[in-house]
This record gives structure tokens, sequence and C-alpha cells, in this order.
């Protein structure tokens, strides 16, 4: 790798670094090429990436960056979890390491927040983006429907006393 393919890579990191939610740092060393491709692809469909690169180029792209307390992490064969979602990236490293013990989890970063591995766990327990709006928007149906049923119900209790008198006159 030369001078200009190791600036443009810094560079990539250096965006990763800035623009997401959530990084995750782990150990892949033992891995096949097919349980790295099944870890991409959980990550993919949950809107995060995995990238793999050379610890020293992202030692330098960390530099000045939010998440700069996780240099310390990059020994060994790392691997780099992220997703712009605070808790995607998270919740796909803790399932895959769950079914993998050859991915060790080593810790990760939230934005300023450094996490050690028992608070990537942590992250990776709480709602996904998807499941707070969903959530919310059930919290924001429920009155509305207690309405519904409210209006509705005294029609239904009308209705209901009037069929007991016809039952009771036809008697």
């Amino acid at each position: 790798m030369d001078r200009a393919q190791k600036e443009k890579v810094v560079e990539e990191l250096g965006q990763i670094f800035e623009s997401s939610g959530v990084v995750v740092v782990a150990h892949y060393e033992g891995m096949t090429v097919a349980q790295m491709q099944d870890l991409r692809a959980d990550m993919r469909s949950a809107g995060g990436s995995v990238r793999v690169a050379k610890n020293r180029l992202a030692k330098i792209a960390l530099e000045d960056k939010p998440c700069a307390s996780i240099g310390s992490l990059l020994t060994g064969m790392t691997v780099l979890a992220y997703s712009e979602d605070p808790v995607a990236a998270a919740k796909v490293a803790d399932a895959y390491a769950k079914k993998n013990d050859k991915f060790v989890i080593l810790g990760g970063a939230m934005g300023n927040t450094a996490l050690d591995p028992a608070g990537v766990k942590a992250v990776a327990s709480m709602p996904s983006r998807e499941e707070l709006i969903a959530q919310i928007v059930s919290c924001i149906g429920a009155p509305a429907s207690n309405i519904a049923g409210a209006i509705g119900a005294p029609a239904s209790n009308i209705a209901g006393i009037l069929s007991t008198l016809e039952e009771r006159e036809a008697a």
C-alpha cells in the first residue's frame, strides 16, 4: 500500500469515526471468511458496516475525533463494527459474539463516551431507534383508541339495554 492509498484509508476511517453513532472494536482472530461474511451480512441488514483496517492507520484517523479513547483497543487482529444508529452495531456485534466465540468484543465508543465490553452489552440491550419510534407511536395511538372506544361505548350500551327490554316485553 503506497502513501496515497494510506492517506485515503485514513480519511475514510476518519469519516467513519466522526459520523458513526457507535463504533465497536473486536478481535476476530481465527474466524473463517464465511463467518466474516456472515457478520458483514448481519451488520448490513441492521444498517451498519464492518471494516478491517490496519491498527496504525486507524489510530492516525482517531486523532482529534470524538471517539479517540478507543485507540488503546486497537492491538492485534481488530475489526471495527459501526453504524449511524447508536444501538444497531452494538446489538449485532453482541449477538454475533454470543454465537461465535472467536469474535471477542474489546470495547467501543458512543460519541465521546468510551465503552468497555460490559458497556457495549448495555448499549446492545437498549431499544433501537425503530423500536423507540414504534413505542412512541403506540403511546400516542393508545389514547385515540381509548377515546374512540369511549365514544362508541354509550351507543352499544343503549343498544344492549333496548334489546334486553325487548326480550322482557316479549317474555
